[in-house]
């Protein structure tokens, strides 16, 4: 197979972590995932890795409780250190050589977020996953893959999501929603999808990258997606 982009990011979700769990991560899930992600790997291409923490805290659901928005914020980008670390393991277990680069400054257990050097680790054809978020309060993740995306001149950023693409409407929800095989960052700000925040979409359109929308429980999800094969719905200008 051959892959139809050189540079890419892919986006994880914590929820993508679970599995059947209610809560935390599941090893067989990120088993699963370091495998696909090193068939990717094996072609050629040079990968980072932007993960969420959902499946521990999320920022925006607690601070709607009460608790100081920036606080809340800063408990998540802590677990996306901790789903980060999780995943290295993973990936290494395998052979893969893997740094994890935080927003937040973690130095007994990451590296500090900085670009040049990871630009140098991406050179030494090694896997970059990025924590912390922006290492800021009040971005989501989505929007630190944007950023970390556009900084690092990706080709494309993957996101693995439940569905299968974009949908007119949640397909959980709604019987009657259609997925688009191809759709603009425009129309996607038009009609309010959903797939990433306006900050995310928009930080993206001007940088010109394409942003490919696959399921995350698809067999050779991550291979189909950079190869343009399988189901996925593409976003771009």
């Amino acid at each position: 197979m051959q892959p139809l982009y050189k540079r890419i990011l892919i986006k994880l979700s914590g929820e993508g972590l679970m599995g059947d769990n209610a809560f935390g991560m599941s090893s067989e899930v990120l088993s699963r995932i370091a495998a696909e992600i090193k068939k990717v790997y094996d072609l050629g291409v040079e990968i980072s890795i932007v993960v969420g923490g959902g499946n521990i805290f999320r920022g925006a659901k607690e601070a709607s409780k009460g608790i100081s928005r920036s606080v809340a914020d800063q408990v998540g980008m802590l677990g996306t250190v901790m789903n980060a670390l999780y995943l290295q393991d993973c990936l290494e277990k395998i052979g893969l050589p893997v740094r994890v680069m935080s927003g937040l400054n973690v130095p007994q257990v990451c590296e500090p977020y900085m670009y040049r050097r990871a630009l140098k680790h991406i050179s030494k054809k090694r896997i970059v996953i990025f924590a912390g978020g922006t290492g800021n309060p009040y971005f989501t993740t989505d929007t630190a893959a944007a950023l970390r995306a556009s900084e690092l001149e990706c080709d494309a950023l993957l996101k693995a999501t439940q569905v299968d693409g974009v949908y007119s409407a949640d397909p959980k929800k709604d019987s009657s929603a259609t997925r688009f095989e191809a759709i603009s960052y425009d129309e996607v700000l038009e009609k309010n999808l959903r797939v990433m925040d306006l900050t995310a979409i928009t930080l993206i359109k001007e940088s010109h990258i394409p942003v490919v929308v696959f399921a995350l429980k698809a067999e050779n999800a991550f291979v189909n997606a950079v190869c343009g094969m399988g189901v996925y719905t593409k976003i771009q200008n």
